[in-house]
């Protein structure tokens, strides 16, 4: 199947704080406001109105909040962000998956954003490598977990087809009584001597051509 998609044109999100959110990402990350739209009573019944405005985050990729006029905060949980607030028995580690990732090219650039924000309002709260990663992570004026991250090192087309098998074997295990790690990664397994004699007729037939 052709690949069409270009890429993230934008992800937006809701603000009730548009000063804070206009302060940490224009003035302490230095990405630039490029667009807005004020509408007045646009779109569904009781709209309000409000104002959508967009910072460029890089390679013509947008992050972009809407501020609704006279609309207050949704909820008062002591877990989450303005769109969604969890309660404590809610674990941590579940509330902060949902997050925007960003990425750098370098440590270099990766400390220069660290040193940004750690003399700012929203100081960096853990700095982490993962395999071929390394990130930064904040919460914004928001609550919204930001990550901003780089490669270590490039990806392997071994560790592309890695992924490829594991995510087969993921929706199989999902999908049936119990799933755990231990029987994704059985059926991940299985899969392996399933395909192989495959992967060694391609690569057979590369080879002569």
């Amino acid at each position: 199947m052709e690949h069409l998609a270009l890429g993230v044109d934008h992800a937006a999100f809701p603000t009730f704080d548009p000063a804070g959110t206009v302060r940490f990402y224009r003035d302490v990350l230095g990405f630039p406001v490029v667009h807005s739209i004020c509408a007045a009573g646009w779109g569904r019944e009781r709209h309000p109105d409000f104002v959508h405005f967009f910072f460029d985050i890089g390679n013509d990729d947008r992050i972009a909040f809407f501020y609704y006029f006279g609309l207050e905060p949704v909820h008062r949980q002591p877990q989450g962000d303005v769109y969604a607030g969890f309660g404590p028995e809610v674990p941590g580690y579940f509330v902060d998956s949902r997050h925007l990732a960003i990425h750098v090219e370098g440590e270099d650039h990766l400390l220069e954003y660290r040193r940004r924000l750690d003399a700012s309002d929203w100081p960096v709260e853990m700095q982490v490598k993962h395999e071929t990663i390394e990130s930064i992570y904040t919460h914004d004026p928001n609550g919204y977990m930001v990550e901003i991250t780089r490669a270590m090192r490039p990806v392997t087309p071994q560790e592309d087809l890695d992924a490829e098998l594991t995510v087969d074997a993921l929706v199989e295990v999902a999908g049936g009584p119990e799933p755990s790690l231990a029987k994704l990664l059985t059926r991940k397994a299985e899969l392996i001597v399933q395909r192989a004699a495959e992967w060694d007729a391609r690569r057979t037939q590369e080879a002569r051509s």
